[in-house]
């Protein structure tokens, strides 16, 4: 009798039969409620700090800042239990001849799409708040297009990272755990928002939100926009008096008459500018090979962690 040799789908179809299977998960079994859930962050976020964005340095500052949290938070939340939670299941298939390569490209074409349909999402919210996006741009003639790319790899590359913890991690419940604290970690290592000591400054290179933070700085024009804060402190002290006068009101009211307040926010803005958020083409293409360099890094570890999944006693 001849042996009968069992043949098993190459790996360009089971990446297709595990696409389907998600995108029925997607659409059966709610994994769809992501969407709304980041039109709702994105619109408190965009209604607290979006009225100043693009339109002072701290506003700008403040606002990126918040626009990378939102792309964090929602790639995190994308996939941080999307493997451990059907662990058992990858490890039967496997056996059976599943391709892990093609399971994971499976689901970055997916986590591609959620992090598509988010950064759309978060711009329509942005759009609808009064947010006005800069005109000025620096590779396609859309400001919208712009942005987005970079939204989309700071939400792709965190989407990706907790995909590696969920292929990493034991149990779903280990990986919400774990979650916090990398936010926490990319919120303070961010390289732009918090002051860190000298020593800690090399730890940003390894966070999402730095790289995210500067590109969408650069893209905002920070360099060439005014500061508020001197003026803004000015006024605050301009009922203080010496002698029974009030020079600081006195100052601020005979520039007001003679507008010049518009002229020293801007002079307050050249004496404060930042060389790694100039309006450079180079430094966003430079943060976009750096989101890009992780996405390969978290997928690839994921998929050394996965191919060893037989050999899993958990």
């Amino acid at each position: 009798m001849k042996e009968k040799t069992i043949r098993h789908t190459g790996r360009l179809p089971q990446t297709f039969i595990y696409l389907g299977k998600l995108f029925r998960m997607f659409i059966f079994q709610n994994d769809w409620k992501v969407l709304p859930m980041s039109a709702i962050i994105a619109g408190l976020v965009s209604f607290a700090v979006g009225r100043n964005l693009f339109k002072t340095m701290e506003g700008t500052l403040t606002g990126t800042f918040a626009l990378s949290c939102i792309c964090i938070w929602n790639g995190f939340f994308n996939s941080i239990q999307v493997i451990c939670r059907e662990r058992a299941i990858i490890k039967r298939e496997h056996r059976s001849g599943l391709h892990i390569s093609s399971y994971v490209l499976a689901h970055m074409i997916y986590q591609a799409f959620i992090c598509i349909c988010q950064v759309i999402i978060t711009i329509v919210i942005c759009l609808a708040t009064n947010i006005v996006f800069p005109k000025e741009t620096l590779l396609f003639s859309i400001p919208y297009i712009d942005f987005g790319i970079t939204m989309f790899l700071i939400t792709y590359c965190a989407d990706m990272l907790a995909l590696m913890i969920s292929a990493i991690a034991k149990t779903t419940t280990t990986a919400m755990t774990v979650m916090p604290f990398l936010l926490i970690v990319q919120l303070v290592f961010s390289g732009g928002f918090f002051s860190l000591p000298d020593a800690a400054e090399p730890l940003t290179d390894f966070t999402i939100a730095k790289w995210g933070l500067i590109s969408l700085c650069a893209q905002g024009n920070y360099n060439s926009l005014p500061m508020v804060t001197v003026w803004n402190s000015a006024v605050k002290m301009k009922d203080i008096e010496i002698e029974g006068q009030k020079p600081l009101k006195i100052v601020l009211q005979s520039i007001e008459e003679k507008g010049q307040r518009e002229e020293i926010l801007k002079q307050s803005g050249l004496q404060n500018q930042n060389p790694k958020y100039n309006f450079d083409l180079k430094i966003v293409l430079k943060c976009w090979k750096a989101l890009l360099f992780w996405i390969v890094i978290y997928v690839a570890v994921a998929t050394l962690f996965l191919e060893y999944i037989d050999k899993d006693k958990r």
